[in-house]
């Protein structure tokens, strides 16, 4: 990702004091942490198929335990950040309300496909559009269902 995409989703999770992240991307988040870890004091729920047991973060394995746990320490509102299967099963449990996009001036060959499950629709309404510097763009939508 790029620095200001990171820069924006901490500013955001220190917002909110709390996010639930796939097993990669939190392995990958706790491998740039170092010393300076700008997640330290935020409530982190990691859903995990396969692990028991990750420093730093509760680990679950469903989205409904991610929500549950966040509920019980008083969160509202969270973010998730991961792949496409935490971001689909997240949609497919009816747990999203709000998207946000952030357009990169890259070109890969594989990127993220988000899906609701078969048979549904939500429309997307554009609440903001941010330029978060260096062409970054992000686009923040509510999802109606």
């Amino acid at each position: 990702p790029k620095p200001e995409t990171l820069a924006d989703f901490a500013q955001q999770v220190h917002k909110e004091g709390c996010f639930i992240v796939g097993r990669k991307t939190f392995e990958a988040f706790r491998a740039g942490g170092g010393p300076n870890n700008p997640f330290a004091n935020i409530d982190i729920v990691v859903v995990s198929h396969t692990s028991e047991q990750m420093e730093g973060a509760r680990v679950v394995r469903t989205p409904q335990e991610a929500i549950a746990y966040l509920e019980s320490k008083g969160h509202t509102t969270t973010l998730t950040s991961g792949g496409e299967q935490l971001h689909n099963s997240f949609l497919a449990a009816g747990l999203i309300d709000e998207v946000i996009f952030n357009i990169a001036p890259v070109m890969e060959s594989k990127g993220l496909k988000l899906h609701l499950p078969e048979g549904s629709y939500g429309e997307l309404n554009l609440l903001n559009c941010t330029p978060l510097g260096n062409g970054v763009v992000q686009l923040h939508y509510d999802l109606k269902k």
